[in-house]
């Protein structure tokens, strides 16, 4: 009997049969190794295998075998999604097996009836899938109930945890993980998926946080790439065409020239498709949203354009979604991150990505989305920039989205390089909410033990024991806790405040946002009320304000013709230093890439002209013309950011001013030093004789705010927090050390 038969004739007949009714001759690689690690350890179990390779019927052909067997006398299994949509949707492949193995399951997050809640409550059984808010939610108000709803737990699974190693909304995980571990006197084996790790070994640390079991982290040989994969490049024309509230000319002897040839490029590209239509903010994926409406209406062609992103309402989404899933509908829905995990959204013919993505894993996840069911996966990229005047400077001449482009696909190609997890040491901003959650949850502890309760979770293991102190004497201080008389510590009344509110079980960061109404119909969510009769976009079409009603936070419009720009607050996240180096070699090598069109090449070619001919590439620091110049440092977010505040921390020494930047590209000052090399030398010399001092660096300017709850964080504690998690000085003084050796 051989491996794959010995492991299949320990599935249950449902299983076994479930298996043969989809056609699958051999176990995938997958499914084997799962199910000897669960069958046969009690390790916690790490898959990472490219999307649509089966990694949830891998985990779930051993679970449910196992709780069919030795049914639990409680919920049996817990599953944890970042996002609503994938609970909503995850089992719906596998719902004809769970039918078959009659063990229930349970959806619990803030859209689902209390009635499909209640249910578990009295019988609790099976499996639940759950967000993180939720759960959060049933550590304070359940407390009383966990152990008999978990008692017999016996597997967590979270799912995409690439999106979680190295958050606050992860590290709540594992916070309510040592919790629940706590209250039922074990800790449940864990179960992490993704298709996305780029360091196993850490994503593993992270997934075993505080329970000393080790993890399986099966490894597969990697797959034979068959990518369909196209960039192309358009200067922007005609940027404001039929604005809202412009009236579009009467006689228009040429449509076309009235429009864009990048969009209407990119409304070609997913014409008569099933395709997703991904752009890395809110901003610009309404603006596609909008352009491809008016593209499809001046061409008299149907409008099947849907839109997706977290600032819309729930059925604006879930209309999104279905329609994907119909097999029959042609439909293209133009989405943020939101899209970008695993929902199963059927067969896409095309993903079109609008710009570059900012990270090797975005690119991966989003390629991903299509080419399931045999079909390689099949991407567009499409980059727009301003046609440079002549007297343009010289960083605003590199397209540096295709370029990153690039650098993201060969990083992948030739290394397999994915991004490792940036992992936070100080995150205060969950130390403040979970020392809240827990005083909530226990109703009274003693500085001592909570001290010790809050630390002993895993997110918190490099805390100094007087950093936490501090915040604590903080809490105390402005009562968001108080002592009681017995001198315990409880939740005090501006604890209770934001305690009161659903959104305190998240730890994302949420704006006071307006939701705007049409009728009785919920459109989304913006941040900034406009005043009556001013207009704004939403859901990729244009509405004006009909009626404020500031106390209760509703926007009341009607929907008009037209499109219009928004935005929101928002960080597009860090890009890591490999990157900017791959972006440097894209620069300087000759290859020639076979997925770049015509223009994308000629546009790569200018650039690499450009880059030799003003020697970019050879000495990193570029004189501008006069007092200006140019420093390309080649480095990721964190080390750039970390360069740039000690050049301007050291500005007077060094006779520089009027420092800019651009992302994490470039930066210009003015500088009046007699040559590069003095200044080269000595910065240099500085760092090399006194060093980078993170925490100067850090106390320099406003504090830091960065996550949900710093507001009431001291801002000593989010300055040593910004010194340990946002700045990098390792990769600065390596790569200081080149820039001298180029002179």
């Amino acid at each position: 009997m051989t491996e794959a038969d010995r492991i299949f004739s320990q599935f249950p007949p449902f299983i076994q049969e479930y298996i043969y009714a989809h056609g699958w001759e051999n176990l995938r690689a997958v499914q084997m190794a799962a199910a000897k690690t669960i069958f046969e350890t009690d390790h916690h179990l790490l898959l990472t295998s490219s999307t649509a390779s089966g990694k949830t019927e891998a985990a779930f052909f051993p679970i449910l075998t196992q709780l069919t067997a030795n049914p639990p006398e409680s919920v049996g299994v817990l599953y944890i999604a970042p996002l609503k949509s994938l609970i909503n949707d995850q089992f719906a492949r596998i719902e004809e097996l769970l039918d078959e193995s009659h063990i229930p399951v349970t959806h619990w997050h803030g859209d689902v009836a209390q009635s499909h809640k209640r249910k578990l409550l009295e019988k609790p059984r099976g499996i639940l899938q759950i967000t993180p808010e939720s759960l959060e939610s049933m550590l304070i108000n359940r407390a009383n109930d966990m152990v008999r709803l978990f008692c017999d737990l016996r597997f967590i699974i979270i799912d995409e945890v690439h999106t979680l190693t190295g958050s606050d909304r992860g590290n709540q995980i594992l916070c309510q993980l040592a919790r629940l571990g706590r209250t039922i006197g074990r800790n449940p084996r864990r179960i992490g998926l993704s298709a996305t790790v780029g360091d196993p070994a850490a994503a593993a640390a992270w997934l075993a946080g505080g329970t000393g079991i080790a993890v399986d982290i099966p490894q597969f040989p990697p797959e034979r790439l068959r990518w369909r994969l196209g960039m192309e490049h358009f200067y922007i024309q005609n940027p404001r065409f039929n604005q809202a509230g412009e009236s579009a000319p009467t006689e228009d002897p040429s449509p076309l020239a009235s429009l864009d040839a990048g969009y209407e490029y990119m409304y070609d590209c997913v014409r008569d498709k099933k395709a997703l239509v991904f752009a890395n903010s809110r901003e610009e994926t309404e603006y596609l949203t909008a352009t491809f409406r008016q593209i499809a209406d001046r061409r008299h062609e149907p409008d099947i354009f849907l839109i997706h992103h977290g600032n819309l309402s729930a059925s604006i989404r879930e209309e999104a979604e279905l329609k994907m899933k119909d097999e029959e509908t042609h439909a293209v829905t133009c989405a943020t991150v939101t899209m970008e995990l695993g929902i199963d959204i059927g067969r896409l013919e095309r993903i079109l990505q609008s710009d570059s993505p900012n990270s090797v894993s975005s690119f991966l996840q989003r390629l991903g989305r299509s080419g399931r069911r045999g079909q390689p996966p099949e991407m567009m990229m499409v980059f727009r920039e301003e046609n440079p005047l002549p007297n343009t400077p010289l960083p605003q001449l590199i397209p540096w989205g295709l370029i990153r482009a690039i650098a993201i696909v060969q990083l992948y190609l030739e290394e397999r390089f994915i991004e490792p997890p940036a992992l936070r040491r100080l995150p205060f901003s969950l130390a403040f909410q979970q020392t809240l959650s827990i005083c909530a949850a226990s109703g009274g502890l003693t500085p001592r033990a909570l001290a010790e309760r809050v630390l002993a979770l895993p997110p918190f293991a490099a805390m100094p024991k007087e950093d936490y102190r501090t915040l604590m004497l903080s809490m105390i201080q402005n009562d968001f806790l108080q002592f009681t008389d017995e001198r315990e510590i409880i939740v005090g009344l501006a604890g209770e405040r934001l305690l009161n509110s659903f959104k305190f079980y998240a730890v994302f960061k949420d704006s006071e946002d307006y939701t705007v109404r049409c009728g009785s119909d919920e459109i989304g969510t913006i941040t900034t009320p406009p005043p009556v009769g001013d207009r704004f976009a939403l859901a990729g079409r244009v509405w004006e304000v009909e009626e404020l009603d500031i106390p209760r936070k509703l926007i009341y419009v009607k929907q008009v013709p037209g499109k219009m720009e928004i935005s929101w607050p928002g960080d597009y996240g860090e890009i890591n230093t490999r990157i900017l180096q791959r972006m440097r070699q894209v620069l300087a090598e000759d290859t020639v890439y076979p997925y770049l069109k015509e223009n994308a090449r000629q546009r790569l070619d200018v650039a690499r002209k450009l880059a030799a001919n003003t020697g970019m590439l050879r000495h990193s620091l570029v004189h501008l013309g006069g007092y200006s110049w140019c420093l390309f440092p080649w480095l990721g977010t964190r080390s750039f950011r970390t360069l740039r505040k000690y050049i301007a921390a050291n500005a007077r020494q060094f006779r520089i001013s009027g420092i800019e930047f651009e992302g994490c590209c470039y930066m210009t000052f003015k500088m009046e030093q007699p040559s590069d090399y003095d200044f080269i030398a000595e910065l240099c010399r500085k760092v090399e004789r006194e060093g980078i001092d993170r925490a100067a660096l850090a106390a320099m300017g406003d504090a830091p705010v960065f996550e949900k709850y710093d507001d009431f964080v001291p801002i000593e504690l989010l300055q040593h927090a910004y010194a340990e998690d946002k700045l990098r000085t390792d990769e600065v003084e390596a790569r200081l050390h080149e820039i001298l050796a180029e002179y």
